[in-house]
């Protein structure tokens, strides 16, 4: 009798198991800012159980949705020590089973971790195409697209492993932060590399390797004091997501009903005179029909995001956060997921895609803004992406003459709308990206025009963003597709015949792109006056732009010139950056320098002078 009652007890717990397929978050931790955890339950008809909890578990809330596959349970985590927590599920009065949740000890100091900042230089990598650190891993029995590295918008095999053995390449390279896209699960039957159209928000894709893989990738960085930031996707989810085949609720998505696709126009979030179905059509049409609209409205949506984000912070042990699409959101839905993830992390760091080429826009989205405030709008969103210096310098590089809005005048007029952001030092500056034209192909292979653009992004105000291969002059044309300007990093491949990490086997070239921003990456990172030092502009002329970072301990003066013929400067023109200061070193070449009249520089040549 005794046995028949513990194999009963066996049928009655395996019953519980099958009947609960997913519990989200998996776990979480003691000690949160955050003290009310919802809990998301699914399984079939899992809603038909009634739900309690054992002393000291406390349910604040247990919700129901017209799915009857999902339970939604509230409980009060904060007040809770770190251990397993029993959930019972009933039927009718009579206990069915029960399920253990985790609550873990929070690491130390968690909650003060610091963000990446303008003291960091932060590497982009696609990471499908940057190294095959792992070739079992290329293709999953369980994911449906299969590596081919034949085709441009395949599976190429880059992976976590890949990025670890690279990491010492990065490290001397003077790279200090490492932001990556997306490495959730994408089950896209095709196009799945690029991983904006997450599948699973808890697990990292197979084909790149495993959640304990991607947080020994940010415990070897933080072993080199390099920071891990994590591209996070709220706006929306792919097709292929288990929760969008098996909706909790009609409005987890925004539908018209079904799909109906995004405008793009995100100046409707502030228009004054917008029409609403104009409105609509950006903030909830989708921004392809393989990536459902995620509708930040609904508080069910909102907590999960949020409670999803946090999870990646803590687990991974994560020290930034890149928001794809951050402006296509509904704006106070993604106020509060910006506002609860800093409340939780004071002094992480946010960098939101805000794709606009207008300042005043732009600016819009960054915390206690100014032009915000007119609409009582705060998005309490750190950083924001400086898209119209990128504009500048995809143009201006190439126009020899300065006319009144053309050459060196950009990067000046960028910078005259500086005071329109609240914090400068908190925007990120880049010459290209994922998906933007290679710098090296819209300037054709001009290694000197690379280093002017290289040396405006690294001596500037802000934090300064490489995509990988610019360093090594890579090359990409956009409207030859997404994917060649997604090339795989040569070297990162074992069948590959060269390798660019590798000295010995870099061209001529490579090595030239290489040395010189191997340079400019190291001096600027022992350089607290290229990270937070005030910055002083002049006018340009004859297509000579000059400017200084100072602070009451430093001053380095930066001069680019975009005119192919060599210049003279009168130094007496520049007597307030200089302040006194007769000599300096110029970092590029390692030259000591004379500053009393007279500067020659040559053409299309840029020069970085500390000041004695």
């Amino acid at each position: 009798m005794k046995r028949l009652f513990f194999i009963s007890l066996f049928l009655m717990s395996l019953n519980g198991f099958s009947q609960i397929e997913r519990i989200e978050p998996p776990f979480w931790w003691t000690d949160m800012k955050m003290d009310e955890l919802q809990v998301m339950l699914y399984g079939k008809d899992i809603a038909e159980y009634e739900v309690s909890a054992e002393e000291p578990v406390i349910l604040r809330n247990v919700r129901r949705t017209e799915n009857p596959n999902y339970l939604f349970v509230t409980i009060n985590s904060g007040d809770l020590a770190a251990g397993k927590y029993k959930l019972n599920f009933s039927k009718n009065g009579k206990k069915k089973f029960s399920r253990n949740y985790e609550l873990k000890e929070r690491e130390e100091n968690s909650a003060e971790r610091e963000g990446f900042d303008a003291s960091d230089a932060i590497y982009l990598i696609m990471p499908d195409r940057f190294a095959n650190g792992n070739p079992e891993n290329d293709s999953s029995p369980e994911l449906q697209e299969k590596a081919n590295r034949s085709k441009q918008g395949g599976r190429h095999g880059g992976d976590i492993q890949g990025i670890i053995d690279h990491l010492d390449y990065l490290e001397d390279l003077g790279i200090t932060a490492l932001w990556s896209t997306p490495l959730l699960e994408d089950d896209d039957p095709q196009y799945s590399y690029h991983t904006y159209a997450i599948s699973d928000a808890y697990n990292i894709d197979k084909r790149y390797g495993s959640n304990e893989d991607y947080r020994r990738l940010a415990d070897e960085m933080h072993k080199r004091d390099m920071k891990l930031i994590m591209d996070y996707v709220t706006n929306h989810w792919g097709a292929e997501h288990w929760m969008i085949k098996d909706l909790p609720t009609y409005d987890w998505i925004h539908q018209f009903p079904g799909y109906e696709n995004s405008n793009y126009r995100m100046t409707t979030q502030y228009d004054q005179h917008k029409s609403k179905r104009d409105l609509r059509y950006c903030v909830d049409g989708w921004f392809t029909s393989t990536m459902p609209d995620l509708n930040q409205s609904n508080p069910l949506v909102l907590k999960y995001l949020t409670q999803n984000a946090i999870w990646w912070i803590e687990y991974a042990g994560l020290d930034g956060f890149r928001v794809d699409t951050y402006s296509y959101n509904d704006k106070d839905g993604i106020a509060k997921w910006t506002k609860a993830i800093m409340d939780e992390y004071p002094h992480f760091n946010i960098v939101g895609e805000v794709w606009m080429h207008d300042q005043a826009q732009i600016s819009y989205w960054q915390k206690d803004s100014r032009i915000g405030a007119i609409q009582s709008f705060n998005s309490y969103l750190p950083s924001v992406m400086d898209f119209t210096l990128h504009d500048a310098i995809g143009t201006m590089f190439n126009e020899e003459e300065q006319n009144w809005g053309e050459g060196m005048v950009k990067a000046y007029d960028n910078f005259v709308n500086d005071f329109l952001y609240t914090n400068i030092n908190n925007l990120l500056v880049f010459i290209e990206n994922h998906d933007t034209n290679r710098f090296n192909e819209i300037y054709d292979g001009d290694v000197d025009k690379y280093k002017l653009a290289m040396t405006l992004i690294l001596t500037t105000r802000g934090i300064p963003q490489l995509y990988y291969g610019s360093e090594i002059g890579m090359r990409g044309d956009k409207g030859k597709g997404d994917g060649d300007i997604r090339r795989d990093f040569p070297g990162g491949w074992e069948s590959d015949e060269q390798s660019a990490f590798l000295k010995a086997e870099r061209s001529a070239k490579q090595q030239e792109y290489y040395s010189f921003t191997k340079k400019l990456l190291n001096y600027r990172k022992d350089q607290p006056v290229l990270h937070f030092g005030k910055l002083l502009q002049y006018l340009p002329e004859n297509n000579v732009y000059v400017y200084f970072r100072y602070n009451e301990d430093q001053r380095v003066m930066v001069v680019i010139n975009n005119n192919p013929d060599e210049q003279v400067l009168n130094l007496s023109k520049y007597s307030e950056g200089l302040k006194n200061h007769i000599s300096g070193k110029e970092i590029i070449s390692g030259k000591s320098m004379e500053l009393k009249d007279k500067l020659s520089i040559g053409g299309n040549k840029s020069m970085v002078i500390e000041l004695n």
